[in-house]
């Protein structure tokens, strides 16, 4: 088997082509779920300060 041989089996060769999406695909997922929390973690952080504010407001007699 000569050296291009070598070289056209391995450009048609897809077997490791389904590990490679997979890969992509789940470092998708992570990085939309980091954001998507990174978003939530402010959120809630803004909201606990304004309740935190309404309830010292708050005259109980």
């Amino acid at each position: 088997m000569n050296f291009l041989n070598l070289l056209k089996n391995f450009r048609d060769d897809e077997s490791g082509a389904v590990t490679v999406d997979w890969v992509v695909l789940a470092a998708a997922i992570v990085l939309l779920g980091s954001v998507v929390l990174a978003a939530i973690r402010t959120a809630t952080g803004t909201l606990a300060q304004n309740i935190a504010t309404a309830i010292g407001k708050v005259n109980v007699e």
